[in-house]
């Protein structure tokens, strides 16, 4: 599978709108360095920064990560080498070296059924973001390993592999693994969001 470019992907579509990269921050209300950083693939931003950021230029997440080529007619089966990873996120150590830190691969291209079907890996520490963030539909799913924890409103709940989860989307929502392993979940939702 070959990873998504993330930084070229936004700074073509940034280019392609004319806009500099200060007038996107300060229009999408994120810092100018967090632009930069992630144009330059030195940091991946939080789903909730991303949202903010292709709001201003009139981009959906599925549109952003969605490449060029058509899907196959008639595709049901997807092998995990053929996901395509929509949240190449990294965590940057102190000396540059990558780690890989959330993990999100959906199975076939954005527009090609009703649901959104997702293979998560939340390394520790890894998390969608500092805010919760709200869309329409529905999501559901199972923790296949590890742990998570789920924040749906004001309600919080620690999940261990054979929980499941199911929820209105329109309440915000945010995910983290807070434990010392790795945390593995299959998720859907609908309508799909990426």
């Amino acid at each position: 599978m070959s990873e998504f470019d993330v930084g070229g992907r936004l700074r073509a579509i940034r280019e392609d709108k004319g806009l500099s990269q200060r007038e996107l921050a300060q229009r999408s209300g994120v810092t100018n360095g967090l632009v930069s950083l992630i144009e330059r693939n030195k940091t991946s931003p939080s789903i909730t920064s991303l949202r903010k950021i292709l709001e201003i230029l009139e981009t959906t997440l599925a549109e952003f990560f969605d490449s060029d080529t058509p899907s196959e007619p008639g595709k049901f089966v997807f092998r995990h080498s053929e996901l395509t990873e929509i949240n190449p996120g990294r965590i940057y150590r102190s000396g540059g070296a990558a780690l890989d830190a959330l993990s999100l691969k959906r199975a076939g291209k954005s527009g090609q059924t009703n649901i959104l079907l997702l293979y998560e890996t939340y390394e520790p520490g890894a998390d969608t973001g500092a805010e919760a963030y709200a869309h329409e539909g529905e999501e559901g799913g199972f923790v296949i390993e590890g742990e998570l924890l789920l924040t749906v409103g004001e309600t919080t709940e620690l999940l261990r592999a054979g929980d499941a989860y199911l929820f209105d989307s329109r309440l915000p929502h945010r995910f983290r693994n807070v434990a010392k392993a790795r945390c593995v979940v299959v998720s859907a939702a609908t309508p799909p969001t990426f």
